[in-house]
């Protein structure tokens, strides 16, 4: 009978060792996080459109490509007319593909870094900054899918906001100037402003 009980008591570990190996082997239930970039690939985000007034171009335009070895940046704006893409240095994604940053010089103006979020839906990039100057206004370049659309009309800008009423601004006090106001009309060559 103890051989018995031993055969038993043997096959019940050899079966409970089987079970647990295949528990740990099964795939686990994963939350998927929500949709980011695509870790190979091209993606465009755009708000290009036509002013109502000129019918020219405004907005920006944001296109990634994710390659094996390097991710790039092209980026255009406009200044009057669509400007050259600018290729973007210190590209730069994090892991989960969800925010990303780079750096770009156009011609003729200063370094800047452009940083962004996309969307929960992960089809909007909403940068930081402001829209027309504005900083409670964020800036949203739509995921293009349809590269033969048409160009919208531009979005107005929203009514600038000022930092004082009117009101506070009159009851303020007059600041001192350390230099004299500016004469009213032109000086002639060699003349001396009146000084009273």
């Amino acid at each position: 009978m103890n051989l018995h009980r031993s055969t038993i008591l043997a096959g019940a570990v050899l079966l409970a060792s089987a079970v647990a190996s295949i528990a740990l082997a099964a795939p686990k239930a994963t939350r998927k996080p929500g949709p980011g970039l695509p870790r190979y690939g091209m993606v465009v985000f755009s708000d290009l459109c036509l002013t109502a007034d000129g019918g020219e171009y405004g907005g920006q335009r944001i296109t990634l490509q994710r390659f094996n070895e390097v991710d790039t940046v092209l980026y255009e704006y406009t200044a009057g007319g669509l400007s050259w893409p600018v290729v973007a240095s210190d590209v730069t994604i994090d892991p989960r593909g969800r925010q990303f940053y780079f750096t770009v010089q156009p011609p003729e103006e200063d370094e800047r870094t452009i940083s962004g979020k996309l969307s929960e839906d992960g089809q909007t990039l909403v940068l930081d900054g402001g829209y027309c100057e504005d900083e409670s206004v964020p800036m949203r370049l739509h995921r293009v899918t349809d590269f033969g659309r048409k160009a919208g009309t531009c979005p107005a800008c929203p009514a600038p906001k000022h930092k004082k009423p009117p009101a506070e601004m009159e009851d303020a006090e007059p600041q001192q100037e350390s230099a004299p106001p500016a004469p009213a009309t032109p000086l002639r060559d060699g003349a001396a402003p009146i000084s009273t």
